[in-house]
């Protein structure tokens, strides 16, 4: 019986001590932190106004990603 316990306890302090999780959480928010960057930089690309060739472009994809003609 003690050494049931004895493995029990070994495994749940391996469990503890493991990273993995703790990388796989940083990863999701360096890759959260860009896509904020992204959609920040994009959004002051475009303007308000929408006359810029790029601004033109997005309202094209966004027509065509919504399923109406492309052009």
């Amino acid at each position: 019986m003690k050494t049931f316990i004895k493995s029990i306890k070994n495994g749940v302090l391996n469990f503890a001590r493991e990273e993995e999780g703790a990388q796989i959480v940083e990863y999701g928010l360096i890759i959260a932190v860009v896509s904020i960057a992204l959609i920040v930089a994009l959004s002051a690309l475009t303007g308000s106004g929408g006359t810029t060739p790029f601004a033109t472009f997005v309202a094209r994809v966004t027509t065509c990603l919504k399923g109406t003609t492309c052009v």
